[in-house]
């Protein structure tokens, strides 16, 4: 298997950023970029990778807030959920009401749907898995081969996404963990959208919020 992937905290809330690619082919994808644009590309330079796409698991701004300057420096096509486009044209309010200097973005140019197929990495395609609830268009994406799930703020080591967020729902949150993700392998690596990274199967059994029986 030839994918290579990288997380680390960006941006001035610390959203985990993921750059995963093929090591052979250098297509590279960059989830949540966050912030701190020269990290992330550094990273994708680092391992080889020319980033075709910024792919959001949601458009709160610690998610989104260096999505211009990379895709201004990379050509990189904007991914996001339909459903959560009121959020990214929030941006600046969303800045104003963290003090978090606003940054513009530029507007997505591609939809994600449930079940799209990510068909960037050599033998290992990754699946696009709509899960609402933090938002109205949370995504999580998972990549079978390589046992990983990046959840965004979902799915947290012993938490959940909070939902008193204009969109959330509580709901849907728990659907969308219990029968989207619960659902996949309980070996599966899950990188949060903030804080330590967790398995599926400690979750189903130890998460206070979500497990399996909630």
């Amino acid at each position: 298997m030839n994918i290579v992937h990288e997380s680390f905290p960006v941006g001035p809330l610390q959203c985990n950023c993921t750059v995963i690619g093929d090591s052979v082919s250098g297509r590279g994808y960059v989830f949540d970029p966050g912030g701190n644009p020269e990290r992330i590309m550094a990273a994708a330079t680092r391992m080889g990778l020319h980033i075709e796409a910024l792919i959001h698991t949601h458009a709160h701004l610690d998610h989104i807030l260096a999505a211009g300057e990379i895709s201004k420096q990379t050509g990189a096509k904007v991914c996001l959920h339909r459903d959560d486009l009121f959020l990214w044209n929030a941006l600046e309010q969303q800045c104003a009401l963290f003090g978090v200097p606003y940054t513009p973005v530029p507007a997505p140019n591609h939809w994600l749907e449930h079940n799209e197929e990510l068909d960037l990495l050599h033998g290992c395609h990754g699946c696009c898995i709509h899960t609402p609830g933090h938002t109205p268009g949370s995504m999580s994406f998972h990549f079978a081969a390589a046992g990983l799930l990046i959840a965004g703020d979902t799915l947290f080591l012993g938490s959940v996404g909070r939902t008193d967020l204009p969109g959330g729902n509580t709901q849907q949150l728990v659907h969308s963990i219990q029968k989207r993700l619960y659902t996949l392998d309980e070996g599966t690596v899950v990188i949060t959208g903030h804080g330590a990274n967790t398995t599926l199967g400690h979750e189903m059994r130890n998460n206070a919020y979500v497990n399996i029986r909630s």
